[in-house]
């Protein structure tokens, strides 16, 4: 029996409910094997550690209350690093994988999975464009992983160097942040050595980027050629994501040019500056000391890691369509325009009103985060705020308060990062009841609005 058959047949669970469960079902086999001594160098992990970590991962968060490279055997790291793959890629592509590897057919029932954990509006192409997303992960990953490990290999040996690659290459393509460089104050606290190395950081800033745009944008793009012409989704994604790399580079240089970038040459400013700009949304890379930034240039941080990443993506946040459609609606209301045009096309109320529900609940639910996290932690406002953001977008930078987290502060961060993999809308379609649609309407009222 196929997975989608089980729960839909058996459970008669709907496509939300049942991504939430497999992220959930993730998370507890992780658990289990992180928890067990084989997966820890020193003393066992406790359970709620244990927890914490395989939550990150498979939320491909990356903040960790642990360090993964000296707390961590082998066969821990190894764990980590399956959980990074399948919270990234997604549990049901991964699924996928396996079944086309057996040579078996998808069922229409698999292809409603498919759709649903691929943000897609239709069924039509999902396992072409599913085969092209595990290729894509496959090719980009592994060119990731030979150019860090030649950079490495000045610094380690050559199995370090090719493993560092690696496990690098898929933490960073995957949006998790993880890092093996020893230091759990400040994601990849490592890389602060290689700020002004091309290799590095170049290649870094092109595997956030292509994880964070999404796998429909990539499919779109190498189909370019042939159709001349991308979607809506993709000009949307693609422009969007420029404009807020380039704007949030110079206002960083700005911000921090006298200050943390000002014993760096020329180039590693300029380089410096894209990446603390790229990062944020969602990638959870720091070649800068955050603690050290400016109070303004960490606010900043925190707006990037609240936008997030793309639909589709390995990243988190509200995502890109959403912050664009609030701004466009936004400037369409000022102007007095009943439409909302992107690139010659009006958006749907239905997408308007998503994006609005979207934010308003990621808003919500980052507020609630913070006053308890302020009830909980003995730390000031702003590293309060910086940690639930980073939690719930997924992004995984750290002002260094995740290590010193409470039990209660853990769990708080342990939902933070669940809600934000999956989504607040994929969980409030999960809880809701099975209701018939409203075969009546209420009559129409007024409201002062401003």
């Amino acid at each position: 029996m196929s997975l989608a058959n089980l729960f839909y047949g058996k459970l008669k669970l709907t496509p939300p409910k049942i991504l939430s469960i497999g992220f959930v079902m993730l998370i507890v086999v992780g658990t289990v094997l992180l928890y067990l001594p084989i997966s820890s160098t020193g003393r066992d992990l406790s359970f709620i550690d244990a927890l914490f970590m395989a939550t990150s991962a498979t939320c491909v968060t990356g903040l960790a209350v642990i360090d993964p490279g000296t707390q961590l055997t082998f066969f821990g790291q190894i764990v980590l690093l399956t959980l990074i793959q399948f919270g990234g890629l997604g549990f049901v592509t991964m699924a996928t994988l396996i079944t086309l590897v057996l040579n078996k057919k998808i069922s229409l029932k698999e292809r409603l999975l498919l759709q649903e954990s691929m943000n897609q509006n239709s069924m039509q192409g999902i396992v072409k464009l599913i085969r092209r997303v595990l290729i894509y992960s496959l090719v980009i990953q592994l060119s990731g992983a030979a150019l860090l490990a030649g950079r490495f290999l000045i610094d380690m040996p050559v199995g370090k160097a090719v493993y560092y690659g690696l496990f690098h290459s898929i933490s960073i393509f995957n949006n998790a942040g993880f890092d093996l460089f020893g230091d759990i104050h400040g994601p990849f606290s490592g890389l602060t050595e290689y700020a002004e190395d091309p290799i590095v950081n170049i290649t870094t800033m092109l595997l956030i980027f292509l994880g964070g745009v999404g796998f429909i944008v990539l499919s779109d793009v190498l189909d370019w050629p042939k159709r001349k012409r991308l979607t809506l989704h993709s000009k949307v994604v693609l422009s969007t994501s420029v404009l807020l790399v380039v704007i949030g580079a110079i206002i960083f240089f700005w911000l921090e040019v006298r200050h943390t970038l000002a014993p760096l040459h020329p180039g590693g400013k300029i380089m410096a500056s894209l990446m603390q700009s790229i990062s944020p949304r969602s990638g959870g890379v720091a070649t800068v000391d955050i603690l050290a930034l400016r109070e303004s240039t960490q606010f900043l941080t925190i707006l990037l890691m609240f936008i997030g990443a793309a639909p589709g993506s390995t990243g988190g946040g509200i995502k890109i369509t959403t912050f664009a459609i609030l701004i466009v609606t936004a400037y369409s209301k000022l102007r007095s325009k009943d439409d909302i045009v992107m690139f010659r096309h009006r958006i749907s109320k239905n997408n308007v009103y998503r994006a609005i529900s979207i934010s308003l609940l990621s808003l919500m639910l980052v507020v609630i985060a913070t006053m308890l996290l302020s009830v909980t932690e003995h730390a000031d406002f702003l590293s309060i705020l910086f940690e639930a953001v980073s939690a719930f977008g997924t992004a995984g930078m750290s002002m260094s308060l995740t290590p010193e987290l409470t039990t209660a502060g853990k769990l708080f961060v342990i939902i933070l990062m669940f809600v934000g993999r999956t989504g607040p809308l994929t969980l409030a379609y999960a809880f809701k009841s099975q209701q018939s649609k409203e075969i009546f309407r209420y009559p129409e009222g007024t409201v002062s609005i401003g």
